[in-house]
């Protein structure tokens, strides 16, 4: 490995210069950007990862998420005062010249509103939830579901809700008058998506900057001046950040040309594996791919002349005028374990906004609050799915973080950042890990909230959902893509319908919201197979077993088997033609299968319903403005799947543990017709309930006992049901199956007793 390792008194005046007033100029090594826009109530994890890793080596940095600073600076009164001035007035829809009417309104409101949701000035929600405060446009349209919506839920709530209408009403304002490029989280998204030529893209680097643009390099240029880096690194994370990216790398090749400018992130990652046209290099100096840390060590030591260009790690970069890709195999990757703790410090944390949407309760969480990003294991433990891009390194070298490893990282982020929110940002998260980090949390005593990503795989077994919410799990997503068994055995996702609705079931019965990731559109998938599907969705969310789903149309990739070997699946690609630029979303043909787009719309708004709980008696029918097929489920499937009886079975090997507290133990005499015998009872306590079971003496003595090794709170071993029914049978008892699998005792797992 390649690595430059300063010497102490190196390390001190750099991590010095990182909290130096921003009046001085710093002169850091390295400068990483996450451009707008990703997020706007928590940061993209990106940097915050590599800024870690970097103070690990004792290279300083520093980072910044323009995204939000560029949205406090645009959503302020001078912001917005310069935005109407700059806006054009001619040829505005009704709802735009509405909205350039009421300018003095906007720019009188918008700091108070912006400071609302970032979580100061919280008696406002009163004023802004009742209506009339705001000015109100064409978004507003939406307030005749907002009672639906938020009728049971609190004030604070339905305020965020109406002041997010506020700011979409401006975000489509400055998109119709302004800037057309302009998303909160989309900028300029088209100009990224499967651009397999740069011509469409350089072409818009050429025109004079927006208002968006001058005021991102404003930005830019404050912290270009004050840090002064060697290496400026880019992450970009998605298409809507690739126009955003190109401008700032522009700015900073312009203004500081011996600055040396790298691109990273998801969308070179997944889109410029093959990337080829020069001009690319016109504004970037480096492309780097997949993990991020060794290749980022070696190009800072090539731009500081310690190693020479052969020597850098998954990087392109232009020599006498040809792309060419660097790749040092004698330069191994970091471990997991060695890429240290994100580092959040730099970050606004204390400025982002928190956006309610009312149609998602998923995308409301995901926009809702401040979340601590962090990763259980690096790739996908599963690694199957056809649709998905298991080839690329990111997702095929899977490798897990151990339990310890992952709290001590969860307490370190709490300390730096004092939020208790975590998502891990998983492909798919592993179950014995997230059992063994549940266990380690409530060890730990550490108080948490975390969501995550899974497969939905028999492993979620009800002792394990509730074990996940007693560490603090509020939610999970995961793929039941086309609720289709056949189509499903040919995306070898390794689940059936039936699988996911018991597994969703224990999920919602432990309090954890579940979330469906929905697909449409997979080849050969027939229009009968489409009805069906939303059959199966409607029927899980009138059994109250789904919260939350987004159906999305499926988009063949490059790397992924589908995209690898369509004849397999029964499709053709629609050009054989490799592109200069981004090369990722396959254009294909699908001969057999339904006319998929056609069912967008009916799917969504079906959904919308369905997400509200109305509408389950509507005909399928009704969705849709074309003849669909009857659906051939029957109406009872799910509720059938989850009346079929688990088998009460449990592996010899299963993980048994108690996360309770000890129970009041009472001992009775009984007696009868001249004999007496004791019984003892045990009274426990949970936080939601109590339960009392009567045992014989000599069992009950035995349950306490073995209660007390099974605790988590006293141990940091965990048995074996083996070793549970041998310990049992050691103290002379007989029936262990009777007396573990029969009440009183099998009901224990409401106050804690857990196999795993």
């Amino acid at each position: 490995m390649y690595s430059y390792k300063p010497d102490k008194q190196q390390y001190i005046i750099w991590q010095r210069a990182t909290f130096a007033s921003k009046h001085f100029s710093l002169g850091i090594p390295v400068y990483l950007i996450t451009p707008p826009f990703t997020q706007l109530n928590t940061p993209y994890p990106a940097t915050a990862y590599l800024k870690g890793f970097l103070k690990t080596r004792g290279i300083a940095s520093y980072q910044s998420d323009l995204g939000i600073e560029f949205t406090l600076a645009l959503f302020s009164r001078a912001g917005l005062a310069g935005m109407f001035a700059r806006a054009r007035r001619d040829g505005l829809s009704e709802n735009a010249q509405r909205i350039a009417l009421l300018a003095d309104e906007y720019v009188e409101t918008i700091d108070a509103v912006v400071g609302f949701l970032q979580g100061r000035n919280a008696t406002l929600a009163h004023l802004i939830s009742r209506g009339g405060r705001l000015p109100e446009a064409g978004r507003f349209g939406q307030m005749d579901g907002l009672e639906m919506a938020f009728g049971k839920m609190g004030v604070q709530d339905r305020a965020k809700h109406v002041a997010t209408m506020y700011l979409e009403d401006l975000s489509d304002f400055i998109q119709e008058a302004v800037d057309p490029h302009f998303g909160f989280s989309r900028y300029a998204e088209r100009l990224g998506r499967s651009a397999n030529s740069f011509d469409e893209l350089y072409a818009a680097l050429q025109q004079p900057l927006s208002y968006v643009d001058e005021l991102t390099v404003k930005i830019l240029g404050e912290r270009m001046q004050m840090l002064k880096p060697s290496v400026v690194g880019v992450s970009v994370p998605f298409p809507g950040n690739l126009f955003s990216a190109f401008r700032c790398a522009q700015w900073v090749k312009q203004h500081y040309p011996n600055a040396k400018v790298a691109m990273g992130g998801g969308f070179a990652n997944t889109e410029l594996r093959s990337v080829s046209d020069a001009r690319v290099f016109e504004f970037f100096d480096f492309i780097m791919l997949d993990d991020g840390e060794a290749p980022l060590e070696n190009l800072i030591a090539f731009a500081e002349g310690r190693i020479v260009a052969e020597d850098l790690k998954r990087t392109f970069l232009v020599e006498e005028g040809r792309v060419k890709f660097m790749d040092n195999k004698r330069c191994t990757d970091y471990r997991q374990g060695q890429v240290g703790t994100p580092d959040y410090s730099d970050l606004l944390l204390d400025k982002y906004i928190s956006a309610i949407e009312v149609t998602n309760p998923m995308h409301s969480l995901w926009s809702d609050g401040r979340w601590n990003k962090l990763t259980m294991a690096h790739g996908c433990y599963w690694g199957k799915c056809t649709f998905c891009d298991i080839s690329l390194p990111y997702i095929k070298a899977y490798e897990p973080i151990t339990a310890s490893l992952l709290c001590d990282r969860m307490e370190e982020l709490m300390a730096q950042t004092g939020q208790h929110g975590f998502h891990f940002v998983d492909e798919a998260a592993p179950p014995a890990l997230m059992r063994a980090l549940a266990l380690e949390i409530i060890k730990r005593k550490i108080v948490v909230s975390w969501w995550a990503n899974i497969r939905f795989e028999k492993a979620f077994t009800r002792d394990l959902c509730l074990l996940l919410k007693a560490s603090g799990c509020i939610a999970v997503s995961g793929g039941l893509e086309v609720a289709s068994d056949r189509l499903l055995q040919m995306i070898q996702k390794g689940i059936t319908v039936k699988q996911v609705a018991k597994v969703n079931k224990h999920f919602t019965e432990a309090g954890i919201m579940v979330h469906a990731y929905l697909m449409y559109g997979f080849p050969t998938q027939t229009a009968q197979e489409t009805i069906d599907s939303l059959e199966m969705v409607r029927q899980m969310f009138e059994a109250g077993i789904l919260q939350s789903a987004f159906w999305h149309q499926f988009a063949m990739t490059a790397h992924s088997p589908v995209g690898l070997s369509p004849e397999t699946f029964g499709v053709q690609k629609e050009s054989l033609l490799v592109g200069s630029f981004a090369n990722n979303d396959v254009v294909h043909i699908d001969p057999t299968g339904a006319d998929h787009e056609a069912f967008s719309y009916g799917l969504k708004k079906s959904l919308f319903n369905y997400m509200h709980s109305t509408c389950f008696d509507f005909p399928l029918q009704k969705w849709f403005d074309f003849k669909v097929p009857r659906t051939t489920v029957p109406t009872d499937y799910i509720v059938k799947a989850l009346e079929e009886e688990e088998l009460a079975t449990m592996k010899a090997t299963a993980k048994v543990v108690y996360l309770g507290k000890p129970p009041v133990v009472e001992h009775i005499t009984m007696s009868k017709k001249g004999n007496t015998w004791e019984l003892t009872s045990l009274t426990f306590h949970s936080r939601k309930e109590s339960l009392d079971i009567k045992l014989d003496r000599m069992q009950g003595d035995w349950l306490m006992a073995i209660l007390r090794r099974l605790s988590v709170h006293e141990n940091n071993a965990t048995l074996t049901l083996q070793q549970v029914k041998e310990d049992y049978e050691n103290a002379g008892l007989e029936d262990f199956e009777l007396l573990w699998f029969n009440k009183p005792v099998n009901q224990l797992y409401k106050v804690g007793l857990l196999m795993l």
